[in-house]
C-alpha cells in the first residue's frame, strides 16, 4: 500500500500536468480550423457594442492567466534578447512628443540603446502589467501594420464612420482611392468624436511594446488627424492599463498635419498581447481619424504553432540591411572583389548633387558585347523613397556572385549566356533624404523626387503622342514608323525640364542594345506593362495595349506567378486596387495614365521591352523584413531574367559574312519592328508559335522566312543573309573606280534641252 506522502506528491503532479495542458490548449487555439471564424465573430462583437467604454483602472491583468503562465511570462522577460537584425537601430530622427498630466521625470528616448533616464523601473506596475527592467533598451521593429503582417482580424475599434473607414484601414501610409468610397478610404475614423473612442491591435502573442507611430487621414478633400492620445495595454482585451508617467496617465502628443508620421516611445516597455490607442484631442475642424504603426518585439512562445508556421527564414548568407550611398559603393566593391572575372562596376552619369549613378555588369566577359548574347537590365530607385527594390538588387548582386562561385548550374548558365546590368539607385539624392527620415518616419513622399523636384518615372519624352497623331493623320505621305521614334528636338534642348538622371538613362539605353528590362518600384504588389499612357485624351484610365500585348502579358505573369504573394487570391490588397483579376499584373494605362514613362519610351525608342515591377506594399520596410522580402522576390527576379532567352534570335549578314547594323526585323501581324545591333545580331521576344519574319536593310534585297518558337526555354535561331540590290552594286562598282553612276532620267532631260536649242 502506498504511503500518504507519495499519494500527495502524485496528486500534485497530476494537477500540474492538467494546468500545463490548459496553457498548451490556449496556445493551440490558433491551430483550430475555425480560428478565422472565431475572429470574424469577435470582430462583429466589437461593432455590435459601440457604446462600450475602455476600462482604464481595473483589477490586475495576471489574475486569470494561471501561475505557470505568469512564471512563463517572467522567464520570457528575463531571457529576452532581441534578434540581431530586428534590434539593429535605424537611422531615424527621434521625434518624441510626450506631454504628461504630471511633470515628467525626463525624456525616455533610447531608440538607439541609450540609457533610460526613467527613475521608476518596477518589475510590474500597479496593475500587474509586466514591464522590462533593464539599463539599456534597444528599439523594436514594427509589428507590421504597414506591411500587412498584421491582418485585418487583428485590428479592432470602438466605432467607425463606415466600412471604408474601419479599423482595418488604420495602417501607416495606407492610401485612399480617388473617390474615397465606402470600401477604400485613407484611415480609421471613429463614428463619434468623444474621449471614449479607441483603436487596438491584437498581437496574438505576448509582445514587448516600445512605441507608437501615428499619421492623420490620407485625403484630397478633408483634414482629419489626432493631436493627442493615451496608450493602454491588456492581456485579455477586457482589462486595460493606461501607460503612466509617474502617478498620472501619460498623454502623447500626436500629429500637427495629416501626412508626416510622428513617433512616440513608451517611457517603459510594456509586455502584453493587446495595445490600444485612445484619442484625447483632434484637429478642431476635423474628426478622430488616424493611421498608425506599433513598435514591438514578440516574445518567444514555443507553444504557438501558428507563429512558427508563418515565420519566414532564409538560408542565403547575404547582407540584410539598408545601405546608404557609401555603403552601397562598398558592397559593390566587395562583390567585385569576390567575383572579379564576372563583374564590372561602372557609372552611367551623375545625379543633380554630383553622386555617380553606379551600375554593376555581370557576364562571363564583362565590358564586352558578345555577338548573339542578349543584354538585360534591372533598375531601381527612380523614386528615392522606394528602397525595397534597391536592396533587392543589392541582394541579387551578392546572390549571383555566391551561386556562380558555388557552381550553381542554373546561375552559371544565366551568367554565361546573358550580359546582365544592375543599376540599384537611379535617384541617390532622393534616397539620401528618405534614409535620413528612416523606414517608418519618412512618410509616403519624402525623397520621391530628384533634388531639383523632378519625378523620373514620367520624365522621359512622350513618344506615344507622336506615334498616335501620325497614325491618325489622314493621307499620310509615307508609312508611319512603329519603332525607333526619334526624341523631339525640344526635349534635347538645355532649357527642357529634364533631370540629369533621366538624360543619363537615355544615353545608357541608346548605347547598349537592351532586349528586356525591369524597373523596380514600391508601394504596391503588381507588375505593370505598357502602354502606360491612355490613347484617348479625355480619359484617365483606359486599357491601351501595345502591338506586343501578348508578349508583355507573358513577361508580367512570369514574374507575378513566381512571387510568393502576387497571385495569392487570399492576400489583402495594399491600398485600393485588387489586381487578382489579371493574376497580379495590369496594363499601366488601365491603372492610371502616365505620359513619358520609361516603359513606353523603351518600347518606342529602343528594342527594349520594359516593365514596372512593384515589389511591396511598404516602400521602405524595416531591416527585419528584408529576409522575408528577399524570399518573396528571389525566384521571380531570376525567372524574369531568363525570359530574355524567349523568342527568336540571329544575325543578319551580307554575302561576305559581315554583320549588317540597323537592319529592320519585322514579324507579320505585329505592328512593331526592332533593329539589329552594331554587329548585325538581334533578339526578338515572342511567345511560342510559328511566325513569318522579314529582314530588310537599305541597299539590300529583303529576305523572309518562317521561324518556329517552341515552349522550351531558349530562343530559336533565325539568321538572314541579304544580297545587295542591283543599284547598290552599281554604285559600289562606280565608286570603286572614282566615278558616279549615270542617272538616266537626268540624261534624257539634258538631251531634250539640246534638241530644243538646236531647233531654235
Amino acid at each position: 500500500m502506498a504511503r500518504p506522502g507519495a499519494a500527495s506528491r502524485a496528486l500534485a503532479l497530476a494537477l500540474v500536468v492538467v494546468a500545463l495542458a490548459g496553457v498548451r490548449a490556449q496556445g493551440a487555439a490558433f491551430e483550430e480550423p475555425d480560428y478565422y471564424d472565431q475572429e470574424l465573430w469577435r470582430r462583429g462583437r466589437y461593432y455590435e457594442h459601440p457604446e462600450r467604454e475602455p476600462e482604464v483602472f481595473s483589477p490586475p491583468l495576471h489574475e486569470g492567466l494561471g501561475v505557470e503562465k505568469q512564471e512563463q511570462q517572467e522567464q520570457h522577460q528575463q531571457e529576452l534578447r532581441p534578434p540581431k537584425k530586428a534590434a539593429k537601430p535605424k537611422k531615424t530622427p527621434k521625434r518624441e512628443k510626450v506631454v504628461a498630466e504630471t511633470p515628467p521625470p525626463g525624456k525616455n528616448s533610447n531608440r538607439k540603446g541609450r540609457r533610460s533616464k526613467s527613475l521608476e523601473k518596477p518589475a510590474r506596475d500597479d496593475h500587474g502589467v509586466p514591464v522590462v527592467h533593464e539599463d539599456i533598451r534597444e528599439s523594436c521593429p514594427p509589428l507590421g501594420l504597414e506591411t500587412l503582417k498584421i491582418t485585418d482580424f487583428q485590428l479592432h475599434a470602438s466605432t467607425a464612420k463606415r466600412y471604408g473607414l474601419g479599423a482595418h484601414r488604420g495602417r501607416l501610409n495606407i492610401q485612399a482611392g480617388i473617390n474615397e468610397n465606402d470600401f477604400y478610404d485613407g484611415a480609421w475614423c471613429a463614428g463619434r468624436n468623444d474621449l471614449h473612442q479607441w483603436i487596438e491591435v491584437d498581437a496574438r502573442r505576448l509582445t514587448r511594446f516600445t512605441g507608437v507611430i501615428t499619421q492623420g487621414r490620407n485625403s484630397l478633400w478633408l483634414s482629419d488627424w489626432v493631436t493627442s492620445y493615451k496608450v493602454m495595454v491588456s492581456n485579455d482585451s477586457h482589462t486595460w492599463v493606461t501607460v503612466k508617467n509617474g502617478s498620472g496617465d501619460m498623454i502623447f502628443e500626436g500629429n500637427s498635419e495629416k501626412e508626416i508620421p510622428v513617433l512616440n516611445e513608451l517611457p517603459v516597455p510594456m509586455v502584453a498581447r493587446y495595445i490600444r490607442i485612445n484619442p484625447q484631442s483632434w484637429f478642431d475642424n476635423g474628426s478622430i481619424c488616424m493611421r498608425m504603426e506599433i513598435l514591438g518585439c514578440p516574445l518567444p512562445d514555443p507553444n504557438s504553432y501558428y507563429h512558427r508556421r508563418n515565420e519566414m527564414t532564409t538560408t542565403d548568407d547575404l547582407d540584410f540591411k539598408h545601405h546608404n550611398y557609401k555603403e552601397m559603393r562598398q558592397l559593390m566593391k566587395v562583390v567585385n572583389e569576390m567575383c572579379p572575372n564576372i563583374t564590372r562596376i561602372y557609372n552611367i552619369g551623375k545625379s543633380h548633387q554630383g553622386l555617380k549613378l553606379y551600375a554593376v555588369e555581370i557576364s562571363d566577359h564583362p565590358g564586352v558585347h558578345e555577338v548573339g548574347e542578349p543584354e538585360f537590365h534591372y533598375i531601381a530607385g527612380a523614386h528615392g523613397n522606394e528602397v525595397l527594390g534597391r536592396e533587392l538588387l543589392l541582394l541579387l548582386l551578392q546572390f549571383l556572385c555566391q551561386e556562380y562561385l558555388a557552381q550553381n548550374t542554373r546561375i552559371v548558365r544565366l551568367v554565361e549566356e546573358t550580359r546582365i546590368h544592375i543599376l540599384p539607385s537611379l535617384n541617390p539624392d532622393g534616397y539620401e533624404k528618405a534614409y535620413e527620415g528612416g523606414s517608418e518616419l519618412g512618410g509616403w513622399s519624402l525623397g520621391r523626387w530628384t533634388h531639383d523636384g523632378i519625378d523620373i518615372n514620367n520624365n522621359f519624352p512622350d513618344l506615344n503622342t507622336l506615334l498616335w497623331e501620325a497614325e491618325d493623320r489622314q493621307n499620310a505621305p509615307r508609312k508611319v514608323p512603329n519603332h525607333y521614334i526619334a526624341v523631339p528636338e525640344w526635349y534635347l534642348s538645355e532649357n527642357a525640364t529634364v533631370a540629369m538622371e533621366t538624360r543619363a538613362v537615355i544615353a545608357w539605353m541608346e548605347k547598349i542594345p537592351f532586349v528586356l528590362g525591369g524597373n523596380l518600384q514600391g508601394g504596391e504588389l503588381v507588375v505593370a506593362y505598357p502602354y502606360d499612357m491612355v490613347r484617348s485624351l479625355w480619359k484617365t484610365q483606359e486599357h491601351t495595349p501595345t502591338p506586343d500585348d501578348h508578349v508583355f502579358r507573358w513577361l508580367a505573369y512570369s514574374y507575378a506567378s513566381t512571387h510568393r504573394l502576387m497571385t495569392d487570391a487570399r492576400r489583402r490588397v495594399c491600398h485600393t486596387e485588387d489586381f487578382q483579376k489579371e493574376d497580379g499584373t495590369v496594363n499601366g494605362a488601365s491603372w492610371h495614365t502616365v505620359a513619358g514613362s520609361l516603359n513606353d519610351f523603351s518600347y518606342l525608342h529602343t528594342n527594349c521591352f520594359e516593365l514596372s515591377i512593384y515589389v511591396g506594399c511598404d516602400k521602405y520596410p524595416h531591416e527585419s523584413e528584408l529576409p522575408e522580402e528577399w524570399e518573396n522576390n528571389r525566384e521571380s527576379l531570376i525567372v524574369f531574367m531568363e525570359q530574355v532567352h524567349r523568342g527568336i534570335k540571329g544575325i543578319v549578314r551580307d554575302l561576305h559574312g559581315k554583320g549588317i547594323p540597323n537592319a529592320v526585323i519585322s514579324v507579320e501581324g505585329v505592328n512593331h519592328d526592332i533593329r539589329t545591333a552594331s554587329d548585325g545580331d538581334y533578339w526578338r521576344l515572342l511567345n511560342p508559335g510559328e511566325y513569318v519574319v522579314t529582314a530588310k536593310a537599305e541597299g539590300f534585297v529583303t529576305s523572309t522566312k518562317n521561324c518556329m518558337v517552341g515552349y522550351d526555354m531558349g530562343a530559336t535561331r533565325c539568321d538572314f543573309t541579304l544580297s545587295k540590290t542591283n543599284l547598290a552594286r552599281i554604285r559600289e562598282i562606280m565608286e570603286t573606280f572614282g566615278k558616279q553612276p549615270v542617272s538616266l532620267p537626268a540624261r534624257r532631260l539634258k538631251l531634250r534641252g539640246r534638241k530644243r536649242r538646236q531647233r531654235a
